[in-house]
């Protein structure tokens, strides 16, 4: 097989996994609002949720970039880590022993803190590759 003809199907598949992903990151912030607005408490736990396991499917299935460096394949990985961290915060959400709000709302600042910085950082070093 000719590596032109994989091609399309490489760009199809980055597609749908970029869908999973903002459709995970709108689920997160939405359930992080929701309880800031004092709608929906009991719901938003489990919105948060099913955001961070969409969020991981949809890093975990993205496409390795091929014949990168290897500071911007790390920066790629870096946003997988972002999605196990939103996890990890979900999990928080539902254990009873954690201290009150403070926990997963760490956990979901930091998954953005990560969440922008390879943002910011992946077109830049995609940029000084070319």
């Amino acid at each position: 097989m000719n590596k032109n003809q994989s091609q399309p199907a490489v760009n199809q598949r980055r597609a749908w996994t970029m869908w999973l992903v903002n459709i995970g990151l709108l689920a997160i912030v939405v359930a992080t609002a929701l309880p800031l607005l004092h709608v929906g408490v009991d719901v938003s736990r489990f919105v948060y949720a099913a955001g961070a396991v969409v969020l991981l499917a949809g890093r975990v299935l993205t496409p390795a970039p091929g014949n990168v460096s290897l500071r911007l394949k790390r920066m790629c990985r870096l946003e997988t880590w972002s999605a196990i961290i939103f996890i990890v915060g979900a999990g928080l959400l539902f254990y009873p022993g954690t201290a009150g709000t403070r926990d997963w709302i760490a956990f979901t600042l930091a998954g953005g803190a990560v969440q922008v910085y390879t943002s910011l950082m992946i077109p830049r070093l995609m940029k000084a590759e070319k």
